[in-house]
């Protein structure tokens, strides 16, 4: 593995290694925010944010480019901060360290930040360029795109004048996306009861791990596992052969990632102790067998631990297992509109105990249809509300429609036949992106999104291809310069 030396375009490569020196966990942008202002002093350039803490840079045209419409190139400036338990990193002060691997740029152990740094790393190389040709520019890096689309939903009319819109956060090189799902977050708060351990117990710590997880859009079709969910199916089958109890339950992580390790803590009589680690076994063989297409890595564990104080009574645990049992997750319909897209989901995302007698479950939908968005989440709203839990909805975002005869589409495919010799696919994105909510407050942009290769986005397995960064800056220019 060596670092991002000699990669082209160099401009790009060297802003992105810079990026990630910089702390930029969702809703903890400050520094990432300073780096750009910094930025945009020492290039000469006009910058300002808004309340939210959005940054605009904006840069005068070209010679001869004065009567091009501006466009407007947007990125977010927060990451998705995920790391593999035996991975020891602080995503609030230290940085990430970029290396080649091959075909691939990929961290150690973390999420990269690819998502959405290349595209900042593209602005910032555009902006400083003495050379490219363009129209007028306005960079926008919005915040908080990850865990609430914040700084979409807070821009300000008027805080941008352009009306063309490149969006820099896909994720696919050869395809160029005019539409994306829409999403809502469906949260569940369930009580806990918990009562004496019994006497003459054993305590096991059982995890799920080496689950590949991913990007709840993205990745949500690919028949990934989720790790709440086998380690729920093992513990329901554990409670009713053993008398297990439990006093833990731990899984997941973001709410726009499948969860990829989970683990519990139970109790078992000494006597049935050699009979539960029998039973793991067996089912440790019967999810690797399943999964041996998609999750290679996947382990299920146990480790012996101390005998907690006390227990979840079993009416709590029953009922527990019995939600998260239920609680649907994955694709629920595929897209009639358009081919082998998937139009609406569900994402079990994480299990956290919020205090010593509750426990919150965080789910996601999305859906292309904004009234099949509600059906999904209705359906999980509806599973918490038969356990008893206390549910709540996010305000949601809406998803954007596509517009065919878009005029920048038309640019940006034909850059793409004259660059690379054959036509981009055109299609929505199942994945969230802020367009929809820029079209609520600016309903005469015109949109397209663009991106390089990415892979495992919103997990420690988050690569970027080296290839199709390349790609990706040369029809960006090649866009900017045919723009008229």
């Amino acid at each position: 593995m060596k670092k991002l030396e000699n990669l082209h375009p160099q401009p790009v490569w060297n802003y992105f290694e810079a990026i990630c020196q910089v702390p930029r966990p969702s809703k903890k942008e400050e520094k990432i925010r300073a780096f750009l202002l910094d930025f945009a002093q020492k290039q000469g350039l006009e910058a300002q944010t808004d309340t939210i803490g959005n940054v605009l840079i904006r840069k005068p045209a070209t010679p001869g480019k004065e009567q091009v419409p501006t466009v407007i190139l947007q990125a977010h400036m927060d990451m998705v901060c995920e790391k593999n338990s035996d991975t020891i990193f602080n995503f609030d002060t230290d940085a990430i360290v970029p290396v080649v691997d091959g075909e691939w740029v990929k961290a150690q152990g973390t999420t990269l930040g690819a998502d959405d740094g290349i595209g900042i790393a593209a602005q910032m190389a555009l902006l400083s360029s003495t050379t490219i040709s363009h129209g007028p520019l306005e960079c926008l890096i919005t915040v908080d795109e990850e865990t609430g689309l914040s700084g979409a939903f807070a821009l300000e009319p008027g805080f941008l004048t352009g009306k063309i819109l490149i969006n820099l956060d896909s994720e696919d090189d050869g395809e160029l996306f005019i539409g994306c799902a829409g999403g809502i977050d469906t949260l569940g708060t369930l009580s806990i009861e918990k009562e004496k351990t019994p006497g003459k117990s054993f305590a096991l710590k059982i995890l799920v791990k080496g689950l590949r997880g991913g990007h709840s859009g993205d990745d949500i079709h690919k028949g990934r596992g989720n790790a709440i969910k086998l380690l729920t199916r093992f513990l329901w089958q554990a409670i009713r052969k053993y008398g297990v109890r439990l006093t833990d339950f731990e899984g997941g992580n973001l709410r726009n990632a499948i969860a990829r390790e989970a683990s519990a803590t139970v109790i078992v009589p000494h006597v049935q102790k050699e009979q539960l680690v029998a039973e793991l076994n067996m089912f440790s063989a019967d999810v690797e067998f399943e999964f041996e297409r998609t999750e290679p890595n996947l382990v299920v564990d146990h480790n012996s631990t101390i005998v907690p104080e006390q227990v979840f009574t079993q009416a709590s645990q029953e009922n527990l297992l019995s939600l998260l049992y239920a609680c649907p997750h994955g694709v629920l319909e595929m897209s009639t509109r358009m081919k082998d897209m998937v139009e609406t989901s569900t994402n079990l995302a994480s299990v956290k105990l919020v205090d010593t007698n509750q426990v919150l479950i965080t789910t996601s939908q999305r859906s292309e249809i904004e009234s099949r968005k509600y059906y999904a989440s209705e359906m999980v709203r509806s599973v918490f509300e038969l356990a008893g839990a206390q549910v709540k909805n996010s305000d949601g975002y809406p998803g954007w429609t596509p517009n065919p005869s878009s005029k920048i589409l038309k640019v940006a495919v034909d850059s793409y036949v004259k660059l690379f010799g054959k036509k981009p696919v055109v299609r929505s994105i199942h994945a969230g992106l802020e367009c929809g909510l820029f079209l609520e407050k600016y309903p005469e942009l015109d949109m397209v999104s663009i991106g390089p290769t990415i892979l495992g986005a919103h997990s420690p397995d988050e690569r970027i291809n080296i290839h199709t960064v390349t790609k990706f800056w040369d029809h960006l220019v090649d866009i900017l310069e045919n723009i008229s």
